[in-house]
């Protein structure tokens, strides 16, 4: 399989080019995401590492909130949760404020374990970036955000 991006076909347009773009971006980040996880525990799935991730960036997150976040059931993150809990990555707690949520925050050991996975993450992608310039890796992290802002918000109006 070749790693050289597919140019576009002469009749293709831009979003039919970004839909398969998008489309092997998505295959792949997924594989990248379940092999994360199973490095922060053999136990975990692909939504694991994501899931993690956003807890440490936002210690203290509110269940019903991740579950908007990642546009799942309640449900569906509280089976999740639960799961991370009993590998001792994550801790629930009673949200003071309203005591049907739950206040979710690392444990130490997800927080290290998070912390070294994140960091063999970002060593990866800047091996396999090594020939782009840090404009070309800003801009592409900028387009991203804006791409993923702008779906989020014409999801929201739906």
């Amino acid at each position: 399989m070749s790693s050289e991006p597919t140019p576009p076909a002469a009749d293709e347009s831009p979003l039919h080019a970004l839909e398969r773009e998008l489309r092997v971006l998505t295959r792949r980040a997924g594989s990248s995401a379940n092999a994360m996880a199973k490095r922060i525990h053999p136990d975990l799935d692909a939504s694991a590492y994501p899931l993690l991730a956003h807890i440490w960036a936002n210690p203290g997150v509110r269940g019903s909130d991740l579950a908007q976040q990642f546009g799942v059931g309640r449900a569906t993150i509280s089976r999740q949760l639960a799961r991370l809990e009993s590998v001792g990555l994550v801790d629930r707690e009673v949200d003071p404020e309203d005591s049907r949520g739950q206040i979710i925050t690392l444990t130490e050991e997800g927080a290290a374990l998070l912390r070294s996975t994140h960091e063999r993450r970002v060593d990866s992608i800047s091996q396999a970036l090594s020939d782009w310039s840090p404009d070309d890796v800003a801009a592409l992290a900028g387009l991203l955000h804006r791409y993923s802002h702008d779906v989020v918000r014409w999801q929201a109006t739906r």
